[in-house]
Order: structure tokens, then sequence, then C-alpha cells
């Protein structure tokens, strides 16, 4: 019997239409376990081009598209969350506007929610076009294990969160997405793990993320920076992270998204390869 799963895809006026093309359909038309429906959030009002393609893709998916449209563009958080109270299914699969789902990704991680975990994420392989071969990408492997899960979140994100796969009654137990500008995910991670949700990451790499223009600014700057503090604010508050840790992680992690965006590229990159060799 298939498994009844929903896909999560949140579009905004940000995004470009090719690329949101190439995402939808390696979800609705490429996966060797097909969803049930994709779940097609408008975060607002869309120029002429992208809302063309996203009638396009309603009307010619052979995936039943449900659409929530919404008036003014409330940022990922509440998107997410008004797309989530859209879906039809207890398992969602969170999809990317600009990233591409590998066709084994669901036959992988559905069975493995639908067996009794909560989260199931994935590897990913950063590519920068479109021509760009399989492989030829940096692979970002997150930890695997459960244990592995836990020990990393207290420093860093324990998942790629476009490859993610969960219970939706597990994530809105713990307060579902909140309000915290670029740290949404983490923020929501880090109370699953406290809640004791049981959660793994593949190895392989189930999705292709696009790293084009800009995506090293996006991780540095002044707004960053105050969401960073309050993301460590509010560990320390819940007790998720010591004093210790908390200082550690400002000093790191603040310090990281205010240096210059050439040297950002550089951390980042020799940090993930360190993870893969550790």
């Amino acid at each position: 019997m298939t498994v009844p799963f929903s896909v999560l895809l949140p579009v905004y006026r940000g995004d470009r239409p090719d690329y949101l093309r190439r995402s939808f359909r390696s979800v609705a038309e490429e996966q060797e376990l097909p969803p049930s429906e994709v779940v097609v959030v408008r975060d607002g009002p869309v120029g002429a081009e992208l809302a063309a393609v996203l009638a396009e893709l309603e009307e010619s998916s052979r995936v039943p598209v449900v659409r929530v449209d919404l008036a003014e563009n409330v940022g990922l958080a509440r998107a997410l969350e008004a797309g989530l109270a859209a879906c039809s299914h207890e398992i969602v699969a969170r999809q990317d506007a600009d990233d591409i789902s590998m066709p084994r990704r669901f036959a992988v991680q559905v069975p493995l929610v639908d067996g009794g975990l909560d989260v199931v994420g994935s590897a990913i392989e950063e590519f920068e076009d479109d021509d760009e071969g399989l492989g030829q990408g940096l692979v970002r492997v997150p930890p695997v294990s459960a244990a592995e899960i836990a020990e990393t979140s207290r420093f860093a994100s324990p998942f790629n969160h476009p490859t993610v796969v969960y219970r939706r009654s597990v994530v809105a137990a713990v307060g579902g997405y909140e309000d915290l500008p670029l740290m949404e995910d983490y923020w929501l991670f880090t109370r699953l793990v406290a809640h004791g949700a049981r959660m793994v990451n593949v190895p392989e790499p189930l999705v292709r993320y696009r790293v084009g223009a800009g995506a090293y600014a996006r991780r540095g700057g002044t707004r960053l920076l105050r969401s960073e503090l309050e993301l460590q604010r509010r560990l320390r508050r819940e007790g998720f992270t010591t004093v210790g840790q908390t200082a550690r992680n400002v000093a790191v992690r603040g310090g990281y998204r205010l240096v210059p965006e050439t040297a950002r590229r550089s951390l980042y990159r020799a940090w993930v390869r360190l993870r893969r060799s550790g």
C-alpha cells in the first residue's frame, strides 16, 4: 500500500520562475514514490511571470496541487504554518522553490517516517549551475544518528531544512514554525530534539541544493546576526545550552556573520570538509 504524504513548497516574489518549474517537477513528476499532493504556498503577491508558472504547474501536474495564496508576504515561518494547516496527510516533505529532489528521495525517506521515525533528513549536494553534473558539487553530510543530531544541535542546525520529511503532529506538538528570520528551521529542530523526537539523517545526498549568486551573502550581515543572538538567547532560556555553549556560539557563530563574504565562503567550505573527514 502506498503511504500518503504531502509535499510543502513555499514560493515568494524573489523566486525565479525557471527554478520553481524545475523544483516542482523534481517532486511531482520524477519521484520513484510520488506524493499524494503538493501544497504550494504563495507568500504574498508575485510577478506576472512567476504567477504564470504557478498556474501552468497547477494545471499540468499529474499530482493534485493545493494552493494557499496569502494576501501579503508574511515570511517563511508563517507561510509554512499556513501550508502545514492545508496539508491533508500526517507525513509532510519539505521542498524549496529552487532546489531539486533526487528521484530516490521520497522512496528512501517516507518509509522511514512511516516506520516510526518523526523526522528524517538527508545530505545535500550543493550546485551553482543547472548544467553542473551530479557528483561535482560540495556534499554536505549532516549528523546521522539521533545522538549525533542531539550533540550537533547545541552548536549548529542538525538538518538541512529543504531535505526533511516529518510527522506534522510532532512538529505541531512543539509549537510548529515560530518567527525568527532566517533561523526558524534551526529553532524548530532544537525544540524537536528537546521534545525527544525520533530523528535521523540519511547520509546519501537526496537533494541538490542551489547555491547561486548571493547564497553566501545571505549567511551574514546584521539582520542574520540579530537573529543569531535571539536564537542563542532562546536556547539558553530553555536550558538547551549551557552558559559556556552560549558564549562559544555567540563568539563563533556570531563572528561568522560579520566576516567578509569571501572569507565566509572559505570558512564554510572548510568546515563542511572538516566534518566529512571527521
